[in-house]
């Protein structure tokens, strides 16, 4: 059997920067049990509810939802179970200074494969509060507006 190549996402966080300004991006691996392997390839899964912690020197994904395995039977892992993370020690060391310093998260913001092995892409991020999410969306929808602006103004030809 060939193997795969390539990246394919099975799942994003579009909340996590609406709700988060993210700092610094990580790439870790997952382990899995078969059949939640097997439902990610299917392409279901949920970060939205998802935040991963450091626990002794390991670093965990917790509450990330992947739904049972629609074929499985008594051997169908659990949907909201906890998670290791694989990563450097380096990388734990990194964000566990991080997370300690306060003020910031870890939050998972996309589950994907790449070449055939799961992985999750975990962000170092602090949260925003009510008055920085409306600047950017105010801030995006004048962006927005500027570029149509732009573009009528092209198409006229001035």
């Amino acid at each position: 059997m060939p193997r795969e190549r390539g990246e394919k996402v099975v799942a994003t966080n579009r909340r996590a920067h609406h709700d988060y300004t993210i700092e610094k991006t990580y790439e870790a691996g997952l382990v899995l049990t078969g059949t939640e392997v097997k439902s990610l390839r299917q392409g279901r899964a949920n970060l939205s509810d998802g935040y991963a912690y450091i626990d002794g020197g390991q670093a965990y994904l917790d509450a990330v939802h992947i739904p049972e395995y629609s074929q499985g039977h008594w051997t169908n892992h659990a949907s909201k179970r906890t998670r290791k993370l694989l990563l450097h020690k380096e990388e734990i060391v990194k964000l566990s200074h991080a997370v300690s310093a306060g003020g910031y998260t870890l939050v998972p913001l996309k589950l994907y494969f790449s070449d055939g092995r799961a992985k999750v892409e975990i962000a170092i991020a602090k949260g925003k509060r009510e008055y920085e999410k409306r600047q950017t969306i105010r801030e995006r929808e004048d962006k927005r507006e500027a570029e149509r602006a732009m573009r009528g103004r092209n198409l006229r030809g001035e």
